[in-house]
């Protein structure tokens, strides 16, 4: 299931995106129009700075704007950022890979096979951008 983090995060960049002539954006203006509360928010958007999606700027006319091209940012990336793997279970993560301690032979495993095609099928849908996610 997605998290709240990173519902709040990919709801956030499409704000930006939809308001990006606006931009800078405060947080408590994304969080009021977004419906996120502003704690909560702050810490996402210090994670989508900190991994460089975002910049942001002090003063009352500050606020946060895309640092990298939102059409570059997936959903993908989003949830990678704020909840780890795609995969439901480590074996079948192209990034976060761990064997399953209980595995006897990863090759014949029926569940890693499941999991493996829900995680090929699941990845172009996640592989949406920002921009693409805007025009939906």
């Amino acid at each position: 299931m997605l998290s709240k983090r990173a519902k709040y995060a990919i709801k956030t960049l499409i704000f930006l995106h939809q308001n990006r002539e606006a931009t800078p954006i405060s947080a408590k203006i994304i969080a009021e129009q977004e419906r996120i509360p502003y704690k909560f928010l702050e810490n996402i958007l210090r994670e989508l700075r900190q991994n460089k999606l975002l910049t942001s700027e002090r003063g009352a006319e500050g606020g946060y704007k895309f640092l990298m091209e939102p059409a570059d940012i997936t959903v993908a990336d989003v949830v990678r950022i704020v909840d780890g793997p795609i995969a439901l279970i480590p074996c079948v993560s192209e990034n976060f890979y761990e064997k399953c301690n209980e595995c006897i032979d990863e090759e014949t495993c029926q569940i890693r096979k499941l999991f493996a095609e829900l995680r090929t099928d699941m990845l172009p849908t996640l592989e949406k951008s920002i921009t693409d996610l805007a025009r939906m």
